[in-house]
């Protein structure tokens, strides 16, 4: 009896255990296992990827949503110029971090594949990656400090109400420096 109810639960428990392993299936033919395609584009393109919600979300407005809404804020001639010189940079400064981070999962991926990976490189590579990680976020949270910089309180204000943030957490963020 006990015997019985052991194979019928260990039958009942297989497709279970199937279903577990679904999520992953197909991963394994990505060329980075643990970077979707789009993941990679946008890490090379240097999107934001949502990295900066905690400055946008909060009464500082990033550069490429301003440049989006230049005539409803009313930018100034030197605002625009500014604002798409901090994008610029911003975006090559983005793209090359995005690369690096790209590249060292690729060795990560890589090792794993070629079974040739140690404790202490696991270590090593996922730390880089970290910092990586780090870096490209610090980037774009930095971006928005200084674009939030070169606009007028009433512009941080109606940046908030254009992009729907309106009476929600988003404010304007204090001591702006006005360049206008």
């Amino acid at each position: 009896m006990i015997r019985a109810l052991l194979i019928a639960s260990a039958l009942c428990a297989s497709p279970a255990l199937a279903q577990h392993a679904i999520p992953y299936s197909g991963m394994q033919q990505r060329e980075i296992r643990a970077l979707s395609p789009q993941q990679v584009e946008d890490l090379l393109a240097g999107r934001g990827m949502m990295l900066a919600l905690a400055a946008e979300l909060n009464g500082w407005p990033g550069p490429m949503h301003v440049l989006e809404l230049a005539g409803p804020l009313g930018l100034t001639p030197e605002q625009r110029r500014e604002t798409e010189a901090l994008m610029a940079a911003h975006r090559a400064e983005a793209r090359r971090l995005g690369a690096e981070i790209v590249e060292a999962e690729r060795g990560l991926d890589a090792a794993f594949r070629e079974r040739r990976i140690t404790p202490a490189e696991i270590t090593a590579k996922t730390e880089r990656i970290g910092a990586l990680q780090a870096a490209l976020r610090a980037e774009h949270l930095r971006t928005h400090l200084l674009q939030t910089a070169l606009l007028s309180t009433a512009q941080v204000t109606r940046y908030a109400e254009l992009r729907g943030y309106a009476g929600g957490a988003a404010s304007p963020a204090p001591a702006h420096r006005h360049r206008h």
